[in-house]
């Protein structure tokens, strides 16, 4: 499949501002099953300097500063990609390897792959492994049970037993709320997993992007409405990163498009920086995802 996706973020500020610098992760990742024929940032008003770079995990950044008074600001992302059916969609879910074999092998794992995996499987600053998730998440992986037979019932059972609910959190609202109040959006669901899978013992990891959406029946698809989008992944030592999204209850595959990954959010987030000024601001998002010829 072949995306055009936009995305356009916006900051409209109650009071001037005469100086910011900002960080952007909107650029999609190169993949074996994602190609980016073209990613172009559009910034205004125009920066007084701008770079780009790989950070720690891979992702492509850029840094930018303005240092001219302006009232908003707007920052437009517009890639074109082709996606493919990844490699884990292919593996057989039917894999006989034990969940706490996975978890031993992880832990002996001396490779390049091996060892950077172990970091994923330790607490991060918007996910710590407690007793809450370990309870929550014991159900799915009872003793000798495959690895993806089980994140595949803890999946499903996020799906069916938790509500998605725009209104109820926000970035600085705790997974312990999001688990008794069975509520959130998908960057929840991502970090409930994650925390769940850690309390096994289990290396997963925060995947950031987005996925196409069909408008509802009868109804054209209005441009500007989708919103970026959020999964997880864990680790097997045999095949890699194996793709699990929650919100949705299935395996991402070509109608995924992934642009960053990290421990957590706070590692991908889209658009973050400082902005010297006083005042409110007020945020607009705009992403239309296309599937172009």
């Amino acid at each position: 499949m072949k995306y055009r996706v936009t995305h356009t973020t916006t900051f409209i500020y109650e009071a001037r501002v005469g100086l910011c610098y900002n960080l952007a992760r909107l650029r999609p990742r190169v993949l074996p099953h994602q190609k980016v024929s073209s990613a172009i940032l559009q910034i205004d008003p125009v920066p007084h300097d701008h770079c780009s770079d790989i950070d720690y995990f891979g992702n492509r950044t850029d840094y930018f500063s303005i240092q001219q008074p302006h009232d908003q600001l707007a920052v437009t992302a517009v890639s074109d990609i082709l996606v493919s059916l990844p490699e884990s969609g292919l593996f057989d879910r039917t894999d006989p390897s034990p969940w706490e074999t996975v978890r031993q092998q992880l832990r002996r794992d001396c490779s390049p792959a091996g060892i950077k995996a172990f970091e994923f499987a330790l607490d991060s600053p918007m996910v710590a492994a407690d007793r809450l998730l370990a309870d929550y998440a014991r159900p799915s992986f009872p003793d000798g049970r495959p690895l993806t037979e089980a994140v595949q019932d803890l999946m499903q059972r996020i799906y069916t037993e938790f509500s998605y609910d725009p209104g109820f959190s926000s970035l600085a609202t705790p997974l312990g709320e999001v688990l008794e109040h069975r509520s959130g959006v998908c960057q929840d669901f991502a970090h409930l997993a994650i925390g769940c899978l850690r309390a096994q013992g289990l290396a997963a990891r925060y995947v950031s992007g987005y996925i196409e959406t069909d408008p509802p029946p009868g109804k054209e698809k209005l441009v500007g409405a989708d919103a970026s989008h959020a999964w997880f992944a864990v680790f097997h030592p045999g095949y890699g990163w194996l793709d699990f999204d929650p919100t949705n209850n299935q395996r991402p595959g070509e109608r995924h498009i992934t642009v960053a990954w990290g421990r957590d959010y706070a590692d991908v987030t889209p658009l973050k920086g400082v902005a010297y000024g006083s005042g409110e601001h007020e945020l607009k998002v705009a992403v239309d995802v296309q599937r172009i010829e």
